[in-house]
């Protein structure tokens, strides 16, 4: 057994060697169809033997291309199950191949007419192309080939020199403004309506003119009426004394005040006193000296309150009564401070009155200006003047307040809104 297996392996080993051999016979050489290249693409199409090298020519124009087909014009592809091949079929010879009863594809010089294999009917016109149609419209001087050429195509819009483009050269700007080509043409009776509506448009509009400019007139008219409430107005002044004045009047008596009733004071529409009265003394035989132009009202203030603050407190200090009050100014035309541009002072409707200087019975002169500084009862006095004024005035300024008022005392009755009374 051991010879007979050291026998099949050299035996083994010839069988594969025949084998070998038998693959590297001429009989496995490539086709002749394949040369030289090892590129896939240099591999020749192979040819169907089945086919006879027939090729399917181009059809007639007595066969509608709706129905030709190149399968049911080759029964004998429709036998063998497979469809036509187009760039794979090689030519017989050179020589182009036909079909039974068809004529060889040929190409006509003047191109191939589609609409005849189509079987449409031929145009009564020749078909123009686009290129042939710009140069036909450039050649008879129509620089826009769009659009129809029945309609007219206008040129230079936007300036004074429209005009129609083409042969016939027609202004467009000397036309009627009213014509408008996109609309029928007007007979006579409707251009005769359409001048009437137009004429009563253009009078209606002037109407509403003629209404606004009145309208505007009427009001600025009104707006220079005098208000009775305006600082520029003049005063309505009837000469008449109100029952206000008479009741002030009356008033002033009862306090044993001197006065005298001047007429009417009157220097603009910002300064004057309706009903002025001068005054000269007042209830204990205080003088006034010299006498103010006061109106009613400060007048009556100014008297209660000498009474009932002045006079108890100089007897209380020096144990002597007032004789003299004198005072530095009453009704003044000027503004605030007498500064240019300031509003118009108190003092321009005798609404206020300027005391500089109190005189005692005993001869004792009493200055208001900053007392010295051992002028104990001089101090304690203009200080309850400064503190009792400001219960009867709205405004109460003094040495101190500022540089204007370092020598006298102001007192004013200036209402305010918020009822604030200013006493410094």
């Amino acid at each position: 057994m051991a010879y007979v297996s050291h026998f099949r392996r050299p035996a083994l080993v010839f069988v594969l060697s025949l084998s070998l051999a038998a693959c590297s016979t001429d009989d496995l050489t490539p086709s002749a169809r394949i040369d030289s290249s090892s590129r896939v693409s240099a591999i020749e199409p192979a040819r169907h033997a089945g086919r006879g090298g027939q090729d399917i020519a181009y059809p007639s124009a007595d066969t509608p291309v709706s129905t030709f087909s190149e399968n049911s014009a080759d029964p004998r592809l429709q036998a063998q199950g497979r469809l036509p091949m187009i760039d794979s079929e090689p030519a017989n010879d050179g020589q182009p191949s036909t079909i039974a009863g068809a004529q060889p594809m040929t190409v006509p010089p003047e191109g191939v007419n589609m609409d005849a294999m189509l079987g449409v009917e031929p145009a009564s016109a020749p078909v123009v192309g686009l290129a042939e149609e710009q140069n036909r419209d450039i050649a008879e001087g129509n620089v826009i080939a769009e659009g129809n050429a029945s309609q007219p195509v206008v040129g230079g819009i936007g300036s004074d020199t429209v005009q129609q483009l083409g042969a016939t050269q027609v202004a467009v700007a000397a036309a009627d403004p009213g014509y408008d080509p996109d609309l029928p043409p007007l007979s006579q009776e409707q251009i005769a309506a359409e001048e009437a509506r137009k004429a009563q448009f253009l009078e209606q509009q002037q109407r509403v003119t003629l209404r606004k400019s009145n309208r505007a007139a009427d009001e600025q008219q009104v707006a220079f009426l005098p208000r009775a409430e305006n600082p520029m107005s003049e005063p309505d002044f009837t000469g008449q004394m109100p029952a206000s004045e008479i009741a002030c009047r009356q008033r002033l008596k009862k306090l044993r005040v001197e006065f005298t009733d001047i007429p009417r004071i009157s220097q603009g529409r910002s300064c004057g006193i309706d009903y002025p009265i001068e005054l000269s003394g007042l209830s204990g035989g205080i003088d006034v000296k010299p006498a103010v132009k006061l109106n009613c009202e400060v007048t009556e203030a100014f008297a209660k309150w000498v009474k009932n603050e002045l006079a108890p407190s100089a007897r209380y200090r020096y144990l002597s009564g007032i004789k003299t009050i004198k005072p530095l100014g009453g009704y003044s035309c000027r503004t605030m401070n007498s500064r240019r541009g300031n509003p118009m002072s108190e003092h321009a409707r005798g609404n206020a009155i300027d005391v500089g200087k109190f005189v005692l019975n005993s001869g004792k002169e009493i200055d208001v200006r900053k007392p010295g500084f051992f002028a104990f009862r001089e101090k304690g006095l203009l200080k309850a003047v400064r503190s009792d004024s400001c219960k009867y005035f709205n405004t109460v300024l003094g040495p101190g307040s500022d540089r204007q008022h370092k020598d006298h005392f102001h007192f004013d009755l200036r209402s305010r809104k918020s009822g604030y009374r200013h006493c410094d």
